[in-house]
């Protein structure tokens, strides 16, 4: 006897909530399905309900689940009210009652459609092209709403830090009174001349509450998650949106971002031509005079800097990291009687003292990091070809003796520790950026760079998992040497030979000698670990920490 083990999944969107009434709730779902099931002498083994979940995309919690169960074998047939519920996307609809389901066995019912997988549907292509117009028309009204809302001057989003909405018209913004004076604060000190760094760490010292906080404590309701994300303190980036933002001149501006399409949740932003602007809809905050002041002075402190003929430009970039905190390092340093390269460092961009939790530091001079990066391939590039033999066979034999099955498992589980690393410092990096913390421009430069290391490492962890490692390693060796044949010895090192053999570099912070407490001088010797990883072979010294600065003196 075939036992009819079935899952009931039922679903019901917000905007769904308010139109289609009763007729199609959570509770009259479960009851047209559980009527059902007594009829045809059907077992519901588990309901699985996503209430409050549009049916665009296919990414919802409870519908995810049951699809994982049921690739565990935990019931043979999935029921639902009608089409509409499984999703009104045509091609994901269609792909999980035509496609999915039948192939794994499952037989997928949907009541008030007449929907059966195990017969014939010829209907079914003009069903779900219907469910998916009316998710289009929904949308589409919804936008037309928006539009016509917008053209009104009405605010349709999260009020700015300095506003609230009104309480006797919630479309319409008012200055809030514990808030506006601090706007009208920063923008004093702005058309002063004050920088935003500046203004930031008085904020700081005077104790005033950051806007993402604000919203935590007195206004917005958050979950412990995303209250969790709130700073306690204000940074320079926070500061800088509030002076660029219009406004604080009494205009709504809003419209910058638009999703890809109906069914994503992914947002690009749009032209400013296009943006919705309506002028004088609320009280501003600041004068005309006031805020073009301020933008004027926006960013004058960086201006000398602009203005140089040469820029230090460091070739370490989307390359070098602290070995502490796994952030970048970058170009710092100053310029004392003419001379640039003997100041320039490379230093931890998760140091800066206006952050929450910074790095306690990681700094290198940037010629030392350069020499050393530079005889490091240079003994590797000189070698002969009975040098890299020997150097093989060594490594292949060495790793035979401590068993290979450790060696790869030890690498396995280094890399698989630097995958989870990496989507920590990920959402941190968005969490940073969310708070104001951090720019947008670092932020896609930042997250590019983790990815490009995500990607590496997942190719090393796909490698590290097959049945034969020695082989493949034998292999890129052997990649590696044939690209090295190519360079001779290396005088100077630039950009595009670095990314040709080097992947990552992590540097460690300084050990001083038994003595000194610090480097005080360029003669003082210490200790630095500076770890570099190959393309192909990936690290090659067992002892990474290196004698500066005498080994690397010219």
């Amino acid at each position: 006897m075939n036992l009819k083990l079935a899952f009931s999944y039922l679903r019901l969107s917000i905007e769904e909530e308010g139109k289609i009434g009763e007729s199609s709730s959570i509770a009259n779902q479960r009851m047209i399905v559980q009527n059902y099931c007594k009829q045809h002498n059907i077992t519901i083994v588990r309901e699985f309900v996503d209430d409050g979940w549009s049916g665009g995309n296919f990414n919802r919690p409870e519908f995810q689940a049951m699809i994982q169960q049921l690739e565990e074998g935990k019931a043979n047939i999935v029921i639902t009210k009608d089409l509409s519920r499984l999703g009104r996307d045509m091609r994901e609809a269609s792909y999980y009652s035509e496609q999915f389901f039948p192939e794994h066995g499952i037989h997928y019912i949907a009541i008030a459609d007449n929907f059966d997988s195990e017969i014939e549907n010829i209907m079914a292509p003009f069903q779900f092209a219907m469910n998916e117009v009316y998710l289009r028309d929904g949308s589409r009204k919804v936008k037309d709403v928006l539009r016509s809302k917008r053209a009104d001057g009405q605010y349709c989003a999260c009020p700015p830090y300095g506003y609230k909405k009104n309480p006797s018209d919630k479309a319409r913004l008012v200055p809030d009174e514990n808030t506006a004076p601090v706007v009208q604060r920063i923008f004093e000190r702005a058309a002063a001349g004050d920088s935003s760094r500046q203004i930031a760490m008085d904020l700081n010292s005077d104790g005033v509450i950051p806007p993402l906080k604000y919203r935590v404590l007195y206004r917005d309701e958050f979950s412990e998650k995303g209250a969790a994300r709130a700073s306690d303190t204000w940074n320079y980036t926070t500061v800088k949106r509030i002076l660029k933002n219009p406004v604080y001149l009494g205009h709504t501006l809003l419209g910058k971002s638009k999703k890809v399409s109906i069914k994503s949740k992914k947002k690009v932003p749009v032209p400013k031509e296009d943006w919705s602007v309506t002028e004088n809809t609320h009280e501003p905050l600041v004068s005309q005079l006031q805020f073009d002041q301020a933008q004027a002075n926006l960013g004058k402190g960086s201006s000398d800097y602009r203005a140089y003929d040469q820029v230090r430009k460091s070739i370490f970039s989307g390359i070098a990291f602290c070995a502490k905190c796994g952030h970048a390092l970058c170009s710092c340093g100053t310029v004392y009687k003419g001379e640039r390269e003997k100041y320039w460092y490379l230093s931890c961009i998760n140091q800066r003292q206006d952050i929450s939790n910074p790095c306690d530091g990681v700094r290198i001079r940037y010629a030392d990091l350069l020499e050393v990066v530079r005889q490091d391939l240079n003994s590797l590039l000189d070698m002969s070809d009975e040098e890299i033999r020997q150097m093989m066979d060594s490594l292949f034999a060495e790793s035979n003796q401590k068993s290979a099955l450790e060696v790869r498992k030890a690498r396995l589980d280094a890399a698989n520790a630097r995958m989870l690393t990496i989507d920590k410092i990920v959402t941190k990096l968005y969490t940073d950026n969310a708070e104001g913390k951090l720019d947008d421009e670092r932020l896609s430069r930042m997250v590019a760079d983790l990815e490009k290391e995500s990607v590496a490492l997942k190719t090393t962890i796909a490698e590290l998992s097959q049945e034969n490692p020695e082989s493949k390693q034998q292999e890129n060796y052997e990649k590696f040497f044939n690209l090295a044949r190519q360079y001779s010895h290396i005088e100077t090192l630039d950009r595009e030979t670095l990314l040709t053999f080097v992947e990552r570099i992590e540097v460690g912070p300084k050990e001083l000698m038994p003595g000194f407490e610090k480097v005080t001088h360029r003669n003082i010797p210490y200790r630095q670990s500076i770890r570099i990883f190959y393309r192909f072979i990936g690290e090659l010294s067992e002892e990474p920490v290196r004698d500066l600065p005498k080994a690397v003196n010219t």
